[in-house]
């Protein structure tokens, strides 16, 4: 399972916007990846001053520290891009973390609603 930015992000301040659903899969989950465009997106937006780094100068180890597993940008997750053409304008860091769901077969958790439309019942809405 791979969670996107903003699921990570409540997972590390425990929000009430992770939903108990989402919770209760993500624990179970044999594996739950953190990939490295979320650490990019959240790195940029930091420094843009959108958001402080979780765990600060611990970042991002800190995130790695709730046993999430490095799932890295493969050329082939790149290439998979191309399969979403009805996401061309869309957000590029949710466009990656989709193309990745989908090359490597694992659900996607995300509150992110154009991407929870798709209709796909491998992304998982991170609200509930």
């Amino acid at each position: 399972m791979l969670v996107d930015t903003n699921a990570v992000l409540w997972m590390y301040e425990d929000s009430e916007r992770l939903g108990p659903t989402a919770r209760d899969l993500i624990t179970s989950a044999p594996a739950v990846y953190l990939s490295s465009v979320s650490i990019a997106e959240i790195a940029i937006k930091h420094q843009l001053g959108r958001l402080d780094l979780p765990g600060g100068d611990d970042f991002p180890a800190s995130l790695r520290a709730m046993g999430l597993r490095d799932l890295p940008l493969t050329a082939q997750h790149a290439r998979d891009l191309h399969r979403l053409p009805e996401l061309t304008r869309h957000d590029p860091f949710d466009r990656l973390l989709l193309a990745q769901a989908m090359a490597d077969q694992i659900p996607l958790v995300t509150g992110d609603s154009k991407l929870l439309a798709l209709g796909r019942d491998w992304i998982i809405d991170a609200g509930r």
